[in-house]
């Protein structure tokens, strides 16, 4: 069953449903969490070739993010239909509440930690682990998930490392190639400006695929709120769109220094053509995946097209302790954040 909830009647319903409150504010903080601590991967690159400052940066992030997110789900809502088809949370709609709210904790706890030591976690990653983990608390076994959806976050996971690798050493061996004659100094001057425009993709972008992915979460915890556990998603309310992308506008005017410095400045350095390669590399992967509906992690997209411009030249280019680092982020983040929320969830329904 399909309900459609406007900005009135969902206003109405928080007096009605005091979870709802709760449920909303849940998942709007882990909106505001992952805007401040995924997005600046986005403008990482720019910021470390000099292309523009670090403030400028996070305020261009930041609007950017808000029109990805608004401008994508107006068009195409196939990420937020995997995503809320992914995992199964019918049966008792407040036990599925609870087991949901126990999830998002466990997002944001996860993802604050990576930001804390400055590891460039997955903010995907960690949110289809923290909902798959309380799904099978909540259904007690593998039935909570739905492998025929879940099966797209492994194409994803292929798609964003190998793709976003081979894309970044192609698109910088190509522009190699084409400006080999010119002058270096007009080049340097175009790729600072050009790279300005596709670092501005790239953060359009991730607000298109992480907007969807924390829409469907917000959807669900509408309908669970009003006892609502089958509800079906057709259409995302557009005063829905202009919250989340607004909350995740703020969290990167936050800031992030600590991912743009990893990303940006620690795993490799960059010339501006290099810069630009890896953030044009990192947009094509994300409007590739968000087309055809696939939820990709951003920052796995964006680091693995970093690392495929810097191994175009030399291997050695690439820190990769650094890189040692965020891989064994991504490998521990499945199982560690899903069993992070299959425990908070059954603690949770044990204690509520």
């Amino acid at each position: 069953m399909y309900l459609y909830i406007s900005l009135l009647d969902f206003i109405s319903y928080m007096g009605e449903y005091p979870s709802l409150i709760v449920t909303t504010i849940l998942t709007l903080a882990v909106i505001l969490v992952n805007g401040w601590t995924d997005a600046p991967n986005a403008i990482a690159t720019c910021v470390s070739t000099r292309a523009m400052r670090t403030g400028p940066a996070i305020f261009m992030a930041a609007v950017l993010n808000f029109a990805g997110v608004f401008v994508m789900t107006l068009l195409n809502q196939k990420v937020a239909e995997t995503i809320y088809k992914m995992v199964d949370f019918r049966g008792d709609a407040k036990e599925a509440l609870t087991a949901l709210c126990a999830a998002l904790i466990a997002i944001a706890t996860w993802a604050t930690a990576a930001w804390r030591f400055g590891i460039p976690t997955s903010e995907s990653h960690a949110l289809i682990a923290g909902l798959s983990g309380a799904a099978i608390a909540l259904q007690g076994g593998f039935g909570g998930i739905n492998g025929e959806q879940w099966v797209l976050v492994i194409y994803g996971l292929v798609l964003s490392t190998f793709l976003g690798f081979a894309s970044g050493f192609i698109i910088v061996r190509l522009t190699e190639f084409i400006c080999r004659r010119m002058n270096r100094y007009k080049t340097d001057q175009f790729f600072g400006r050009a790279q300005v425009v596709v670092a501005g993709g790239m953060a359009f972008m991730h607000g298109a695929q992480d907007g969807q992915k924390f829409i469907s979460v917000f959807l669900l915890g509408m309908f669970l709120a009003r006892g609502q556990s089958e509800a079906e998603i057709v259409q995302i309310p557009i005063w829905l769109m202009v919250i989340c992308a607004l909350v995740m506008g703020l969290g990167t005017s936050i800031g992030g220094y600590r991912i743009i410095k990893s990303v940006g400045l620690d795993m490799v350095k960059l010339e501006k053509y290099q810069g630009f390669s890896a953030d044009l590399a990192g947009a094509g992967c994300l409007l590739l995946s968000s087309v055809i509906g696939i939820p990709v992690s951003t920052t796995h997209t964006k680091t693995t097209a970093v690392m495929g411009v810097g191994a175009s030249r030399n291997i050695k280019n690439v820190n990769w302790s650094i890189v040692k680092e965020m891989v064994l982020t991504w490998v521990l983040t499945f199982p560690g954040c899903g069993l992070v929320g299959f425990l908070m969830a059954k603690l949770f329904m044990l204690i509520f």
